[in-house]
């Protein structure tokens, strides 16, 4: 009979699996698997679960959040030579992986999904010595993506949420940095970087989702600028809010399968959502089709062009409810907060003023 090991972490987000488990494990039992069940002991139990015992199964699930995946994730990319398919049910509050996968987040679906689906290679990153699946991020967002309660992010929308840091600019003091994307360089002080491997970030879709491929070897990079005066803060903002950052020279962005980040001072990055350490010099590279996972029926091309499920299509309608534009956005407070903390740059330039 065919073994399952089954790793959970009975303190995710949502607590729903609980009632979900005996079905859960039926799902799996009645596709022809012996499951052994294990809850995790403590932040890193996963990795060492997995790493020690994982080729000794024909099947790995884990239910978590993004935390837990990651975890998983890294005792995955040290177990071995066998490959072990992947499977993932998502129980925790931001689930960014699950969403650019299609993976349902309902437990039960996920379970079917898992045992009916197939097994498909997408790219992990590699980081210094750590894995991660889908982002690698320093910088102002990183703090208020995965600090922000998630029925608060539906509730005020993408664009809000966006001002949210934006308004905690005046903690930023920028990192002077040079970092190298395959061929192409840049050099000075950012605010915000990200190196990604998917659609959905803080639980909300990235712009430019439907170019995004997770299995072609290449991260997509976005860096934005520090600003050096209120004029160029105004670019941001536009450039966030209105979703749409090509031509704007506040930010960069580009493809690249390697990445090197040489900062100043020490930069502290986020990998899936957790601390990822404080580091001057950071190479990430992209590891092509290093995870064998079980996903929906659906060609992963497919995914970014594809409707998203019920839920996601909620929280999308919601956000457009709740939208925000420059008009709703006090510029004039956001500038003299901005004021308090760069007071030569704020006198040298005026923002464009509303009529």
């Amino acid at each position: 009979m065919k073994r399952l090991l089954f790793i959970i972490n009975p303190k995710a987000g949502r607590t729903a699996i609980r009632n979900d488990l005996f079905e859960i494990i039926m799902v799996f039992s009645q596709a022809g698997y012996e499951v052994v069940t294990y809850p995790t002991q403590g932040p890193e139990d996963a990795e060492r679960k997995v790493r020690v015992d994982g080729e000794d199964y024909d099947l790995i699930v884990c239910a978590g959040g993004d935390g837990t995946l990651d975890n998983t994730v890294c005792g995955y990319s040290k177990m071995g030579h066998k490959k072990v398919p992947l499977g993932y049910i998502p129980v925790g509050t931001t689930n960014d992986f699950a969403r650019s996968l299609r993976i349902s987040r309902k437990p039960i679906e996920a379970a079917n999904q898992i045992v009916n689906g197939k097994c498909t290679k997408v790219d992990i990153g590699q980081f210094a010595d750590k894995s991660f699946i889908y982002i690698a991020a320093f910088g102002i967002f990183t703090d208020v993506s995965y600090n922000t309660n998630q029925s608060l992010k539906k509730a005020i929308g993408h664009s809000a949420y966006i001002i949210e840091g934006i308004k905690n600019i005046g903690n930023y003091k920028g990192f002077n940095l040079t970092a190298q994307f395959d061929e192409k360089v840049i050099t000075g002080k950012y605010l915000y970087g990200m190196v990604t491997n998917t659609l959905s970030v803080g639980g909300f879709k990235l712009r430019g989702a439907k170019h995004v491929v997770l299995d072609d070897g290449k991260f997509d990079c976005l860096f934005i600028k520090m600003p050096s005066t209120p004029a160029e803060m105004q670019q941001i903002i536009r450039g966030l809010l209105q979703n749409e950052v090509e031509g704007n020279e506040m930010f960069f962005e580009c493809k690249a399968s390697r990445v090197v980040v040489d900062g100043e001072q020490e930069i502290a990055w986020t990998l899936d959502g957790e601390f990822g350490g404080s580091l001057k010099h950071v190479e990430i590279l992209n590891q092509q089709q290093a995870l064998d996972i079980m996903l929906p029926q659906i060609n992963i091309e497919e995914m970014a062009n594809q409707p998203s499920d019920d839920d996601d299509a909620m929280d999308e309608e919601r956000d457009e409810e709740t939208a925000y534009t420059e008009d709703d956005i006090d510029l004039e407070d956001l500038y003299s907060r901005y004021a308090l903390h760069y007071p030569e740059e704020s006198a040298q330039t005026e923002p464009d003023k509303k009529e």
